[in-house]
């Protein structure tokens, strides 16, 4: 299979820089690749108000709108490489456009699930997958013309950094969350597989998986840390879960590594790994 790399350089979707640099960081993984794509975000000053409640809206439309067109034109398997979460935005609407009917597995920290009214630090990469469920206003997606994700068929994998706000929003839309504590009592193979066993009428599946998602004393390159995280041996098992099913697998994101935070390339190489080991065996 052919596999198109998309480097996702931005940063805007939050107030801490540096997430912008995480693609360049990978360069080496982009060898393995058919075709390698590079979108930067505009030069701009980032806004940084948190009373500001749509912060960089305008530049984060326009990247995702070129990320999303992009992807729409690509017709090998695309990985993209981000950047912040926010432009998973792009990356999972192109992909439910082009496969229709698609489930999600969002490996994550954070459940990501606030909208503008219950946003508190109006940091869009707090947003992406409410709106990609079309749980949002279309402040985010107004480039879209397809269906949004089902929320019955969104998974969470990892969370454990949730706000109050963002239960209600999930509880309400129906989004089934695995946290980090199911993971360690249950094993990685066992909550991987009633998430599967949640979309298991699906064909096709996005991947978004952020890399906070493991614990930050093992990998600490990225911008939102949250404590007691999975391990690296259970990050890769949950990639090997994926690539065990990789017939609906239809495309990928990995996100949130900061070389600023980074710590002599640990979380750098762990991505390179997790990259590598899905380049390999799709």
């Amino acid at each position: 299979m052919k596999k198109t790399i998309i480097k996702g350089m931005s940063d805007l979707g939050l107030h801490i820089n540096g997430t912008d640099k995480g693609p360049d960081a990978l360069n080496d993984i982009c060898a393995y690749a058919d075709n390698v794509i590079t979108l930067k975000k505009d030069n701009v000053e980032k806004e940084l108000d948190k009373d500001n409640k749509k912060k960089n809206i305008k530049y984060i439309n326009k990247f995702n709108n070129e990320l999303y067109n992009t992807i729409l034109n690509e017709e090998n398997f695309v990985i993209t490489i981000g950047g912040d979460h926010s432009i998973a935005i792009g990356s999972a609407l192109a992909s439910s456009k082009k496969f229709k009917d698609e489930a999600i597995f969002w490996i994550d920290a954070h459940s990501d699930y606030h909208n503008m009214a219950s946003t508190i630090s109006g940091n869009i990469h707090g947003m992406p997958l409410c709106t990609i469920t079309g749980q949002n206003s279309n402040d985010l997606s107004e480039f879209f013309d397809g269906n949004y994700i089902d929320p019955n068929k969104c998974v969470i994998i990892g969370a454990r950094d949730i706000e109050k706000p963002e239960y209600v929003n999930l509880e309400k839309a129906g989004v089934h969350v695995f946290t980090t504590q199911d993971i360690k009592e249950k094993g990685v193979e066992s909550v991987m597989n009633e998430a599967y066993n949640i979309i298991k009428d699906t064909t096709s599946l996005h991947i978004s998986y952020d890399l906070d998602v493991i614990d930050p004393k093992i990998a600490p390159g990225v911008s939102v840390k949250a404590i007691d995280g999975i391990t690296e041996e259970e990050a890769y098992q949950i990639m090997d879960e994926i690539l065990k099913r990789k017939e609906i697998l239809k495309s990928f994101d990995l996100v949130e590594l900061n070389p600023d935070n980074d710590i002599n390339n640990t979380t750098r190489d762990i991505a390179y790994n997790l990259l590598l080991k899905l380049i390999k065996n799709i």
